[in-house]
């Protein structure tokens, strides 16, 4: 029952009990719901009958498939296993009040439509609440619900260039250049999983109706993960600016070229600085008075900078980092994602997930980084076929054949209820 405490079963993870219905698509609310997925979480996705979740047509690559007949979006893939997908036009009555049937046994709502669309479809958190006083639903949107820019576009390069981090992000007098993956998205996914937490945590410790609403935007998220930088202006008054691979508060804290690649050091702390010499067979530079302390060397980054410079350029990666493993000083070469996921380290900690799908064979993920002794994450679930679940969904749910039957002549649900599958036909238009 919705609000009241339960004792999670362990082998099923520490939401298990918990049902989330997701009416988000592309990258930030998915990567959420995704990870209430692997702690244990019953997800129900909702999506666009015939073009469901926009990312299903980002490809390639894709798994399975072939030019004429694309596979599995590997895009779509990488955030929404562990979910059970139901096509609903939510644009329709009929689909509205299927959805409303929905959130009433639903402990939590997700969704990342513009800021006003659920509710001028009677879907917002009070219409829903009225049935559901337990109900924690979590709108995640480009710039929040209120404030001058709620009601504009966003987009993950945007947000990074608006919140600061292109600003910072790229080589010293360079262009401005965004973060590999969409960390505006990932950011503000974690946010909301860590919000909604909070909420069902809030929710068991409390008493009456002890439902609420969440509001998480991109933009405050890139702001809120400025962190340091940010004080570093607050204190300074001036805006920090690119500097590569180097660190404004550490050196060094940076990559090196090497005769034949790069090395990353992380001199985090005085601690490392004579090993580093040590390794380096730079004694001249453990004597001298400008480099004794990181504040001294942070004042003379500079002259430290062309020394350390000029002693990688002599060295191969390979002989650099042995000679500073050998030192205990915390180096890296810099990986491509071959070299990453065939880590020992990262096998060891599961972070290569397999999955058997039906149409696209075996499929690959990094796992989930969230390791518990008692109720482990599980990937129960392949990343769900477009309505492969619309018809066991709405059964669950009290609807019967002549119900269903209802919802296809009303447009809610597809003319096959849902149960082909297909996901060759997904728009990727109206994306945030």
């Amino acid at each position: 029952m919705v609000g009241e405490a339960r004792t999670p079963s362990g082998s099923d993870g520490p939401l298990s009990g918990v049902t989330v219905l997701d009416a988000s698509r592309v990258l930030v609310g998915p990567f959420c719901t995704m990870q209430l997925g692997d702690l244990g979480a019953e997800v129900i996705k909702i999506e666009r009958p015939g073009e469901g979740d926009q990312t299903r047509g980002w490809h390639p690559p894709s798994f399975g498939g072939d030019e004429d007949e694309p596979g599995e979006s590997a895009y779509y893939a990488s955030v929404n296993r562990n979910k059970r997908s139901v096509e609903l036009n939510l644009s329709t009555e009929a689909g509205q009040a299927v959805f409303r049937d929905l959130a009433r046994e639903a402990d939590v709502v997700v969704e990342n439509f513009r800021v006003g669309t659920m509710d001028g479809w009677d879907l917002g958190y009070e219409d829903l609440r009225e049935d559901n006083p337990g109900l924690i639903y979590c709108g995640i949107s480009g710039y929040g619900e209120w404030g001058p820019d709620r009601d504009k576009p966003a987009y993950d390069i945007m947000m990074q260039a608006r919140g600061g981090l292109m600003s910072i992000t790229g080589v010293e007098g360079g262009a401005p250049v965004r973060v590999g993956v969409a960390l505006a998205d990932i950011g503000a996914g974690m946010y909301a999983t860590q919000a909604i937490l909070a909420a069902l945590l809030d929710r068991e410790l409390g008493e009456g109706e002890a439902g609420q609403k969440i509001d998480v935007s991109l933009l405050d998220g890139q702001a809120a993960w400025m962190s340091y930088m940010a004080t570093n202006y607050f204190a300074s008054g001036e805006s920090p600016r690119r500097m590569g691979s180097k660190h404004p508060n550490i050196v060094p804290y940076r990559a090196f070229e090497t005769a034949d690649g790069y090395v990353v050091v992380a001199c985090s702390s005085d601690t490392f600085w004579p090993p580093l010499c040590a390794a380096l067979d730079r004694p001249d530079l453990l004597a001298d008075d400008r480099f004794e302390t990181n504040a001294k060397r942070v004042q003379h980054r500079e002259a430290l900078d062309a020394e350390l410079e000029a002693t990688f350029a002599e060295l191969t990666t390979e002989t650099a980092l042995d000679a500073l493993a050998e030192h205990d000083v915390p180096a890296s070469h810099v990986r491509d994602m071959a070299e990453v996921f065939a880590d020992p380290q990262l096998a060891a900690r599961g972070m290569r997930v397999e999955m058997d799908h039906p149409t696209a064979g075996t499929v690959e993920m990094p796992g989930s980084p969230m390791h518990f002794s008692r109720s482990p994450t599980t990937y129960r679930r392949h990343p769900p076929l477009l309505g492969e679940h619309t018809t066991a969904v709405l059964r669950e749910h009290g609807y019967g054949d002549g119900d269903i039957d209802r919802l296809r002549e009303a447009g809610a649900i597809p003319a096959d209820g849902g149960t082909n599958g297909s996901a060759a036909n997904a728009s990727a238009t109206d994306a945030e």
